[in-house]
């Protein structure tokens, strides 16, 4: 199995400054690669170049620019090609399937944060011996750049990626491992409901609290927005340094709860794998969640439109966003493969309207939203508890259908 490690770099002034020189490079070629499709599409007979053509070219780049293109990894700069294949690839895949295109789009110097060495010795080099305290990463045309390894790393380094975050550097590993050793056996399974007054509920009568970590910064972020909003539209090469300081103090902000909701999820996830067999959830479409409310037209008045309680949609969305089902999931279910769990994601649908005692479903069974009371045998309960046990039965029908 692949894992990933994310760690702090620690670079000297001149080694940042190349850093900083890397990604406005490899930014370039992605733009002039860009440029060429775009030209070669418009003006030779709707000609598509490819990954491989432009590949080929990159050793005359290199030769006619040695300063900017041919002092850095060959290899990097074919996954930087590779990266701008892929992003036509997804355009195509989405017009084939009649979504909303996206056509790839040229990258400015601060949009470019991350160059990726897709071999281990190719290029880079990570040096962690093991009786030395201090980890480096060697970087081709950066030098050896001390790293702050603040857990082990496991199996067999595969790639690696630079990523810069605000004015920090970090270093992205992905090791090969074997899959490590299943956690004991617990003998217990549980549903959850996600919720935004609670986190989650568990089908035992558990509550995790919803942190809402935006909306307890939304008052930063808020001051900070306004203070960048006061200064002019001007150029990029002609903006002050208060106003970069201001943009830096937004950006801060929003990485402060990005954190802060990684954190959350993972400790959450960890909890749930530790103590369960089986953890059931519900399949949810978070895209489709947060979509925004549909405009009504007044047939009676053209031109204008209806109530759609599209403010109280909004702020429904922003909650949904916040709380991150999408990333908790997503971690829960990399740290189940790992402890040797089970996740089964099952139909959300009626799970809080199906009374676990009798079985009716309807409407009705939910009065309010925290509360359920069953009209047909009056069983009552908290409605997310509810659905949490309603999610657990799903899964467990689910699993004992699958073929041993």
């Amino acid at each position: 199995m692949m894992r990933a490690y994310k760690f702090l770099m620690r670079p000297t002034v001149r080694q940042a400054q190349a850093l900083g020189e890397m990604l406005r490079d490899h930014c370039s070629l992605y733009n002039g690669a860009l440029q060429e499709r775009r030209d070669a599409y418009r003006h030779v007979s709707k000609t598509s170049i490819k990954y491989g053509i432009q590949s080929a070219q990159l050793k005359e780049i290199r030769s006619f620019d040695p300063e900017c293109q041919g002092r850095w990894s060959f290899s990097s700069q074919q996954a930087t090609l590779r990266r701008l294949d892929k992003a036509f690839a997804a355009f195509f895949r989405r017009v084939k399937s009649g979504e909303k295109p996206g056509y790839p789009r040229f990258r400015g110097v601060n949009w470019f944060d991350t160059v990726e060495f897709p071999k281990d010795g190719d290029g880079c080099r990570w040096d962690a011996t093991p009786h030395d305290p201090v980890t480096r990463v060697r970087l081709q045309g950066v030098g050896h750049v001390k790293v702050h390894q603040h857990r082990a790393v496991a199996g067999k380094v595969k790639t690696i990626s630079v990523k810069r975050e605000g004015r920090r550097w970090y270093v992205i590993l992905t090791a090969e491992q074997a899959q490590p050793e299943p956690l004991p056996k617990t003998g217990r399974v549980i549903g959850i409901d996600m919720g935004i007054a609670n986190f989650l509920t568990t089908s035992d009568g558990g509550f995790v609290p919803n942190p809402r970590h935006g909306r307890s910064n939304a008052a930063k972020i808020e001051a900070a927005q306004q203070a960048l909003s006061r200064f002019p539209r001007v150029r990029r090469n002609r903006r002050t340094a208060n106003h970069r300081r201001a943009v830096e103090k937004v950006a801060k902000l929003h990485r402060k709860v990005c954190r802060q909701r990684l954190d959350h999820a993972h400790k959450t996830a960890v909890d749930l794998v530790r103590d369960h067999d089986l953890i059931a959830h519900e399949n949810l479409t978070i895209r489709n969640m947060v979509r925004a409310a549909e405009p009504k037209p007044d047939p009676e008045t053209p031109g204008s439109f209806l109530p759609n309680g599209a403010a109280a949609k909004t702020g429904l969305n922003r909650s949904i966003a916040d709380a991150g089902w999408g990333v908790f999931l997503t971690i829960l279910q990399a740290k189940a493969e790992s402890a040797g769990r089970e996740v089964i994601a099952v139909d959300p649908h009626n799970t809080s309207r199906r009374c676990p005692e009798c079985g009716h479903t309807a409407k009705e069974n939910r009065p309010t939203q925290e509360k359920f009371h069953c009209i047909s045998c009056g069983y009552q309960a908290h409605a997310d508890t509810v659905g949490a046990i309603n999610v657990l039965r799903a899964g467990l029908v689910r699993r004992d259908a699958q073929p041993a």
